[in-house]
């Protein structure tokens, strides 16, 4: 039997969650269906693709976005293709005019990862949502949100799928202590790890107030930030504030990790201090290998962590909470160690790749 064709689509120039999440749904459908992922010409995601097909195309103004809807158009037809879905809200306008330059009008899919604000009735908005068959919000809070803000009469199919985490390489004993002298990490010290993209919205200098807090109560914290500056001027200004505070021995810099899932395993916990989080997949890798998370009260990090059973929760945007919850764990061991275990569990039960993509495949067929 012939499979059918589906194209994984993300134009989004970034590397962080959306854009991975992506590429693992890739792979994962390839087995069912036949899969072509189109990607931005700038995009940083060509690397994770290896052998598997992936096509570039270039996107910017509004006249290259008709002749790149144009060349995607050719694409759905010499291809065949039945369901386009796409992973950017921004691809919108995008995928839609393709849809109606094709011949083959294939399907279209959004995994809804931001969230909705305002109300969609204006025309333009109400043209975009009549062509979507299907949005897949990563969230409850999300799905209300598009049931709020799209008028029912043009509002897509709309199905709650969670985003999951691939199941994590474990490091044993050696290779813990191996990393964690690689990266300078202090056996004495309570240490933090902070992933994800480098500005203001994730909420790293949230995180160096509430270590300096700690430090002047004379607690032995140190916090490590990974993943790439979005402006320049963002992380110098967070360089300068801790050396304003006299904390270059306790706040690193790592830089960017193509997979972060070794990172958590060497710390003790993992924050997401995020403005608004609609998803929090930091979290859910952080919880599958057994590290405690903590998070804000905000988006849908509320659906991922229990507060004082699966993680912590902190007031959003408070450093001062923050830091009362790396204190609760740095002086209840044991309460580190019930958490980190109840997340890990809840993690393996909801939040697997595996459960999820099979979720998705499921879904796709019926759309067909």
């Amino acid at each position: 039997m012939n499979k059918t064709t589906i194209i994984e689509l993300c134009m989004s120039p970034d590397l962080g969650g959306l854009e991975l999440y992506m590429v693992r749904a890739a792979k994962a459908l390839k087995y069912e269906f036949n899969v072509v992922s189109i990607i931005n010409e700038n995009s940083k995601l060509e690397q994770y693709y290896e052998n598997d097909e992936f096509i570039k195309i270039k996107k910017s103004s509004n006249f290259l976005m008709f002749t790149a809807a144009k060349k995607l158009a050719n694409i759905i037809d010499s291809r065949h293709v039945e369901i386009i879905h796409m992973h950017w809200t921004k691809d919108i306008p995008f995928v839609v005019l393709a849809k109606l330059l094709s011949k083959s009008k294939p399907k279209i899919i959004q995994t809804r990862n931001m969230t909705m604000t305002r109300f969609k009735n204006d025309f333009y908005h109400k043209f975009l949502y009549k062509n979507i068959d299907l949005m897949l919000p990563v969230t409850y809070q999300v799905k209300e949100q598009l049931q709020t803000f799209i008028p029912e009469d043009i509002r897509p199919k709309i199905e709650v799928l969670y985003m999951g985490s691939d199941k994590p390489e474990m490091l044993n004993e050696v290779e813990v202590q191996s990393l964690k002298s690689e990266l300078r990490f202090r056996d004495c010290s309570f240490n933090i790890g902070m992933v994800g993209r480098i500005n203001e919205a994730k909420g790293q200098h949230l995180l160096i107030k509430a270590v300096d807090v700690l430090v002047k109560k004379g607690l032995d914290v140190t916090a490590y930030f990974v993943g790439h500056a979005m402006q320049e001027s963002y992380l110098d200004g967070l360089k300068q504030d801790i050396k304003n505070r006299d904390l270059e021995k306790n706040i690193h810099f790592l830089g960017f990790m193509k997979n972060p899932h070794h990172f958590y395993q060497i710390c003790d916990a993992v924050v997401l201090a995020s403005k608004r989080e609609t998803f929090g997949l930091v979290l859910i890798e952080a919880m599958q290998v057994g590290t405690a998370v903590i998070g804000a009260n905000s988006g849908g990090v509320v659906e991922i962590i229990d507060d004082d059973k699966t993680g912590l929760l902190f007031e959003s945007q408070n450093y001062e909470s923050l830091a009362c919850g790396i204190e609760k764990l740095i002086q209840n061991p044991t309460m580190n160690v019930n958490i980190a275990k109840a997340g890990q569990v809840k993690c393996e039960d909801k939040f697997s790749n595996e459960k999820q993509f099979i979720k998705l495949a499921k879904i796709l067929k019926e759309l067909i």
